[in-house]
């Protein structure tokens, strides 16, 4: 057990239920299944590579993520609704520390080894996924009180173990490949923006920054569905099945939809959306996963 600072919930079982709480396990799929996709349609082959990688991006990886950004988002989170149960960990400061140490302690050994069985082109995108998540919310980097900056930031979070896998893979690099990753980006950035549009009032009280404070919340809805929009669009470049997964950015923008002219002091009431959201990356998972396989039956 890592030692934690004195108090109660500073270590323990108090402590373990925070840290499960906080690395999101509604979201732990969103950045295991990218790689792991990514890996086994590339391979077709279950190997150590792709164990390790998935067991990585599954939890460790969420921890580091959103364990770093909910100890340096406490003061702001602690104003927040939303905050203390799945949609965000209300972490207090005597857990801090201890939190800290866990995320790095239980990512380390995964990335040593990782970096152990890969090479130099697929250390650099594992360095810029980690980057990433470091940068988004540790403080004197801060991209996520950057506008735009923070949704290109949260995109990364999610396209990174995929862009991985495919390298550590050795995936050829195909236009229509290049197609995929950049509507996967193009619908990590929408994602984010509908999910920033929710705090404009306690981030904005909080002297947080974001792209939906900069551009109100009526333009970031309009944003985030004209992204989704254009994730289907690119989609439509890919070869057979693939096209059919245009029909996927149809759910999110009839979540998001209803907030078209919301707002900024109604801001609020796009967690309605954000909710439904989390639900409906399953579902989609699920009709992806689905295309995924005919795809690979496809090509034996």
């Amino acid at each position: 057990m890592v030692p934690g600072p004195a108090g109660r919930g500073a270590d323990g079982p108090g402590l373990a239920r925070r840290l499960l709480l906080t690395s999101r396990p509604v979201s732990w799929i969103n950045t295991a299944f990218p790689f792991a996709a990514a890996m086994l349609l590339t391979t077709g082959q279950v190997d150590a590579r792709l164990v390790v990688g998935t067991l990585f991006f599954l939890v460790p990886y969420n921890l580091a993520m959103y364990g770093i950004n909910d100890v340096f988002d406490y003061a702001s989170d602690a104003q927040n609704p939303r905050k203390g149960g799945v949609e965000g960990a209300l972490l207090p400061p005597s857990t801090h520390r201890a939190t800290i140490l866990w995320s790095i302690g239980l990512a380390l050994p995964f990335v040593v080894a990782l970096v152990a069985m890969g090479g130099a082109l697929s250390w650099t995108v594992l360095a810029v996924s980690l980057f990433a998540v470091v940068a988004y919310s540790a403080k004197g980097l801060r991209f996520k009180e950057v506008p735009v900056l923070d949704s290109i930031t949260s995109s990364t979070h999610f396209v990174s173990p995929a862009a991985y896998g495919l390298v550590l893979a050795g995936a050829e690099w195909t236009p229509q490949l290049w197609a995929i990753l950049a509507a996967f980006f193009a619908w990590g950035m929408a994602s984010h923006a509908f999910g920033a549009v929710q705090d404009v009032v306690p981030d904005r009280e909080g002297g947080i920054a974001s792209v939906a404070t900069v551009l109100g919340a009526r333009a970031t809805v309009r944003l985030a569905i004209a992204l989704w929009a254009l994730a289907g669009a690119l989609m439509l470049l890919t070869a057979w099945p693939g096209p059919l997964a245009a029909l996927v950015a149809v759910p999110y923008i009839w979540l998001a939809a209803p907030f078209w002219s919301v707002t900024d002091a109604a801001s609020g009431a796009a967690n309605r959306g954000w909710r439904r959201f989390l639900w409906v990356n399953y579902g989609c998972g699920f009709l992806v996963t689905m295309l995924c396989i005919w795809w690979a039956m496809m090509g034996r």
